[in-house]
């Protein structure tokens, strides 16, 4: 059975105090209370540094069985070698996130390409030839692309022969369109202003592509404000899904 996954990209921030997290809650419990809200998490923090085995299995003792994270593959990756000989650095990471994975609470990785990056399919098909994938607990892998020129019939290709998602990011900057190349979507809603009729909206598509037998990760923004958290607790409820990880 299909699944929705609904959170936000992160969750260490105070100001959504009172509206999300309880006025009172310290800190060291908010992981715990969004958890018994929404049911997944991007983690943006994997993107400036390698977690420790003990962060991502404290992690995991403060969360429900089917709550999961989804982690941003780290700069060395995307935006250093920007997928060119990081085959050593994609085993690193890859090992680094090892905890996540064996204790079946790893979601999709997401390689958040630069904007300056253009497309570059062989470049593209070579990185992708390295990831592990087919095996018991294999990661499942999305792709940011933030140049226009990626968007474009033979990159989707490539990800589909592979099975990696197309990241649907919508911005103000850059659409991206749905184009399904995997068995799961990958969503990050990036706009600052959603209404109850965007929700509604994408609640109807959530529907649909469960029906298909595919899982869906939605991300909303986080930023200082805790509208990100209660749109994604909106859309788990309108959908049906409202027992986040219990």
């Amino acid at each position: 059975m299909a699944t929705l996954y609904a959170g936000t990209s992160g969750f260490a921030y105070p100001a959504w105090k009172p509206a999300f997290y309880p006025a009172k809650l310290p800190s060291k419990l908010f992981l715990k209370h969004y958890s018994e809200r929404l049911n997944c998490v991007e983690v943006n923090y994997t993107f400036r540094r390698l977690p420790a085995a003990a962060t991502l299995e404290s992690w995991v003792s403060q969360t429900a069985a089917g709550f999961v994270f989804a982690v941003k593959a780290n700069q060395r990756i995307t935006h250093i070698l920007r997928l060119k000989n990081a085959e050593q650095a994609t085993t690193v990471f890859l090992n680094a996130i090892d905890p996540l994975r064996t204790a079946r609470r790893l979601g999709p990785i997401l390689f958040q390409l630069p904007p300056q990056l253009k497309c570059d399919v062989a470049l593209l098909r070579d990185y992708l030839a390295l990831l592990p994938r087919g095996e018991a607990l294999s990661p499942r892998y999305a792709f940011e692309f933030r140049h226009e020129s990626w968007l474009a019939d033979p990159v989707y290709t490539e990800l589909e022969s592979h099975n990696v998602s197309l990241c649907v990011a919508e911005s103000e900057r850059l659409e991206v369109p749905e184009v399904i190349t995997a068995d799961f979507v990958y969503y990050r809603l990036r706009k600052p202003d959603y209404t109850e009729a965007d929700i509604d909206a994408f609640a109807a598509r959530a529907r649909e592509l469960l029906a298909t037998g595919r899982d869906l990760y939605l991300f909303f923004k986080h930023e200082e404000t805790p509208e990100g958290a209660l749109n994604a607790e909106m859309l788990l409820q309108r959908t049906g899904a409202t027992e986040a990880a219990q």
